[in-house]
């Protein structure tokens, strides 16, 4: 029998609070983060984790 991802309770959460909020990520923000925290604590174990993406850093950017 497989084993439950480790993540999935938290990946489902995000599609949760994004269909309730219209998919207004801002709205899911805490949801967000604690898949973040997840995915980092279950490197490799998680294949929910696999497409999920740290943001990158905001840079500033001039409109030159």
């Amino acid at each position: 029998m497989p084993q439950k991802d480790p993540c999935q309770k938290q990946a489902c959460a995000i599609q949760h609070c994004l269909q309730a909020n219209k998919y207004m990520e801002r709205m899911c923000e805490d949801v967000i983060r604690d898949m973040r925290r997840c995915c980092k604590a279950q490197v490799g174990n998680s294949i929910c984790c696999s497409g999920f993406k740290d943001p990158k850093p905001t840079e500033n950017k001039s409109n030159t």
